[in-house]
């Protein structure tokens, strides 16, 4: 037995798949919290990107700063020792890649 037809036509159902990919979509965008990119393509999207940056800047930080509090925690011992020391490296890189977002955040859109 097959299935009845869902939509009256091929165009019908393409039309309903782009409305839920765009509700899909505007969902996404807006548990994010970020603005939506304008509608007309050859407008760019400054705002939308400099938040998201600030996001990517922000979330960086908190890795950072649990990476501070994990290391502060640990024994002086381990402290001293060779992987803490590789560990305060990789820090330091984590810091300097949210300084590099943070600078390029500001650049776009003059800001």
């Amino acid at each position: 037995m097959s299935q009845a037809a869902k939509y009256p036509s091929p165009a019908a159902r393409q039309a309903a798949y782009r409305l839920r990919k765009a509700q899909s979509e505007a969902r996404k965008a807006e548990q994010t919290g970020l603005v939506p990119l304008p509608a007309i393509s050859s407008i760019p999207g400054t705002v939308r990107w400099r938040q998201a940056l600030a996001y990517a800047a922000s979330y960086v930080r908190t890795t950072y700063d649990e990476m501070s509090d994990y290391h502060d925690e640990r024994t002086e011992y381990w402290q001293e020792s060779e992987r803490a020391s590789e560990f305060l490296e990789r820090m330091e890189e984590i810091d300097q890649i949210a300084e590099l977002i943070e600078e390029v955040r500001q650049q776009i859109g003059g800001g």
